[in-house]
């Protein structure tokens, strides 16, 4: 066939095929144990003896000889232990990002269709006739000439405002994003690891942007007792401590770092698995685990009254099926006028990303 070329099938190493399966299971691993390099290898090492990972040809010893080689993983030459490199980090958001939002593609998820264009980035196949205001590199030469031979022949060319065809573009805004990590103890409560899927959409949505969104902005807070934001280098490492839910501090800080964004779309996605059960006053904190406390629900409201007032819409993702804890999140997104999905874990990156594309991008005429 004209345009192929076909050659000899030269099939992968087995040692190529063995690297890239444990290297995905050890990464896997990896985001579970929060970067711990020898705890991932020894789970490693048990599944290998329970389930045969490598052979005679292709050990463990290999496997770990070829991520040093390949500068996955350095030695500290001080406790003489390993830790995961700047590319290992990398390789695990991307990772995160095949995982999450490959499922996105598959299903067809976010693909909103509209029926509004405008000035933007992003071509379409729709045309129109020329308009005041309109700008010169949306003009579509080829059919703007087509039209002009057409309406006034080849012999005596000529370019009228007539003739002029538009290609419509969509607009596409910036965005401003803080992605709120809840860190208390309920988070690993039951024998039910939450964190780490928490963890694995924050990356993805990381690689994201940064990829495909370089322009936007993206920070990541963690809140337990209380608020501090982390760098996206330091997700895999991120762990659930003896923490209750303050919530509010969380939103305080985002607030905070919102109002640092000069752009016009902000907005706060919330992982959370529970209810607010904390505030701090002062020095000390006010606490309470039982059920719901009204003082504390109250200064939440609050809080997400405040960012309605300031435009900045709260996206909770509530790990939670419990009916009095549906309800706060209702209330508290009515106060905010802000969305809220009751997810399994398994469909929390999913939600994730269809929220965040749908509202990073605005359509104009």
């Amino acid at each position: 066939m004209i345009g192929l070329r076909f050659t000899k099938y030269i099939p992968a190493k087995a040692s190529e095929i063995n690297f890239n399966s444990l290297l995905k299971l050890l990464l896997d691993l990896l985001t579970i144990t929060s970067g711990d390099v020898s705890e991932a290898l020894n789970w490693l090492n048990q599944l290998d003896n329970k389930y045969g990972l490598t052979s005679d040809e292709y050990g463990m010893g290999d496997f770990i000889r070829e991520l040093k080689e390949k500068n996955f993983l350095e030695e500290n030459p001080i406790e003489g232990t390993f830790i995961i490199t700047a590319k290992t980090e990398r390789t695990i958001r991307k990772q995160a990002l095949e995982e999450i939002f490959g499922k996105l593609k598959k299903s067809m998820r976010g693909n909103h269709i509209t029926n509004y264009t405008g000035q933007g980035d992003e071509s379409t196949s729709e045309k129109r006739k020329y308009y005041f205001g309109d700008t010169m590199d949306q003009i579509d030469a080829t059919g703007s000439i087509k039209n002009a031979q057409i309406n006034h022949g080849i012999d005596d060319f000529k370019l009228t405002e007539d003739d002029i065809e538009i290609e419509e573009r969509d607009f596409k805004a910036l965005t401003s994003t803080v992605l709120m990590i809840d860190i208390s103890h309920s988070m690993i409560l039951y024998g039910e690891d939450r964190i780490t899927p928490a963890k694995k959409t924050a990356m993805a949505l990381a690689e994201l942007i940064s990829v495909k969104y370089p322009k936007d902005t993206l920070d990541i807070i963690a809140f337990g007792n209380d608020a501090f934001p982390i760098q996206v280098k330091d997700l895999p490492y991120l762990q659930v401590g003896p923490f209750h839910t303050n919530t509010v501090a969380g939103i305080d800080l985002a607030m905070e770092i919102l109002r640092r964004r000069k752009t016009q779309n902000k907005q706060i996605f919330m992982i959370t698995d529970g209810k607010p059960t904390c505030l701090k006053e002062g020095a000390k904190y006010y606490k309470n685990s039982y059920g719901l406390d009204r003082k504390i629900v109250n200064r939440t409201l609050d809080k997400a009254a405040v960012c309605r007032k300031l435009g900045i819409t709260i996206t909770t993702f509530m790990i939670a099926r419990d009916p009095y804890l549906q309800e706060f999140v209702r209330e508290f997104t009515k106060t905010n006028n802000g969305k809220a999905f009751y997810s399994s874990l398994s469909g929390l990156g999913d939600f994730i990303f269809e929220d965040y594309i749908r509202n990073r991008r605005k359509y104009l005429r």
